[in-house]
């Protein structure tokens, strides 16, 4: 197997559709006082869209995107891309970064730069990575699955591969959301081939029945957060086909469906108590996330990964604790468990808290998430 080079280009003709589309929105009816206690905000989903239409510069955000190393190889049967961005150090450890929903290979664009080349961003050459970015199967440029079976597990059997390809017979992992558990899936099912794993969030085992104390509480707030956000959880796991229809023929449609995470899981509350993304992100970088998913018509997909992972159709395996070292650093995030839980389920040899940023650091607090990496894994180099 050989990767080859890949380049972004969206055809003048789906620009042309996608203003058409916007432009041509039918807006649901907003109700007196409600903002985003219902869902997406309505003004708010209004104004981003105006911008959309009239100032978001696709072609400048392609070009922006394509100053990275694209390329593209087939693996297991699928098209898989990824950015493969080499170190400049004297001993780069290869990195993959892996993103999860609803993302993409754009949330690490911040820490791409200082990962490989550390002196040009005031850091020393000596932590430098050789860094590959995948895009996960169904996500982005990369190919979706058109038989069932791809889960988790599945897609760190491909990253083995695609490493393989690359020449890297060892290598790191990060991730969170489901690039947590693709990088879990390679510690558990590959831990020969893993110098050591960094996490943003694990979910691991453990009895609710037994829980005490501090440990207790948590999972009391988890489950009353759980109640009010993830009615979405229980629909892409059991029916991600019929959303499909939707936000696959609306963009507004998807942008709402997209970034109403965004708005709840981002620590983008300002002094004021006012939680908006826009506190934490710029228009293009929320739009150009919500472009990828629109022109490669790959919110479908992207859905279907919680139908094979722990959906009625998934064959869940049974975790096992993993014997690869591990580090694990938490930002404001309301999944986040207490250490004691994840102990008994890692070798950890590292644990830290940062107090700004949410679920998608990398792009919240880039410079945080490279220090991090750079700390947990300079004594395996």
């Amino acid at each position: 197997m050989t990767s080859r080079d890949f380049t972004i280009h969206i055809e003048d003709e789906e620009l042309d559709d996608l203003r058409r589309r916007l432009e041509l929105t039918r807006w649901p009816k907003p109700i007196e006082g409600v903002r985003w206690e219902q869902g997406t905000d309505i003004a708010w989903m209004r104004d981003l869209c105006h911008f959309w239409t009239d100032a978001f510069d696709w072609r400048a955000q392609e070009r922006y995107l394509n100053s990275f190393p694209h390329q593209m190889v087939n693996i297991g049967g699928l098209d898989i891309h990824f950015i493969h961005a080499r170190g400049r150090g004297p001993r780069p450890i290869p990195l993959v970064l892996t993103h999860g929903w609803p993302s993409t290979f754009y949330e690490f664009h911040k820490v791409i730069g200082p990962l490989t080349d550390p002196a040009a961003h005031g850091g020393d050459p000596v932590d430098s990575f050789d860094v590959v970015v995948p895009s996960l199967p169904g996500y982005g440029f990369s190919e979706a699955p058109q038989q069932p079976g791809i889960n988790t597990d599945r897609i760190g059997d491909l990253w083995v591969e695609l490493m393989d390809t690359l020449g890297y017979e060892r290598f790191a992992a990060h991730g969170g959301d489901w690039g947590s558990a693709v990088t879990g899936g390679l510690g558990t099912n590959h831990p020969d081939k893993m110098l050591a794993l960094h996490f943003t969030m694990v979910s691991p085992q453990f009895d609710p029945s037994m829980l005490e104390g501090d440990a207790r509480a948590w999972w009391d707030d988890v489950q009353r957060y759980r109640d009010q956000e993830w009615g979405y959880v229980h629909l892409q796991r059991t029916k991600p086909q019929t959303p499909a229809f939707a936000l696959t023929d609306s963009p507004v449609g998807l942008a709402a469906w997209i970034l109403e995470k965004w708005w709840r899981w981002s620590d983008c509350v300002d002094e004021a108590g006012e939680r908006d993304p826009l506190n934490v992100y710029s228009r293009e970088d929320l739009l150009t996330m919500v472009s990828l998913y629109w022109f490669t018509q790959t919110i479908g997909p992207s859905m279907r990964l919680y139908y094979e992972s722990f959906g009625p159709g998934s064959r869940f395996t049974i975790p096992k604790r993993i014997g690869v070292p591990t580090g694990v650093t938490t930002f404001r995030d309301p999944n986040a468990p207490p250490r004691e839980l994840i102990e008994p389920w890692f070798d950890l040899r590292y644990y830290a808290t940062v107090d700004r940023g949410g679920h998608f650091p990398a792009l919240e607090n880039p410079g945080a998430v490279v220090e991090e990496l750079r700390t947990f894994f300079r004594p395996f180099r």
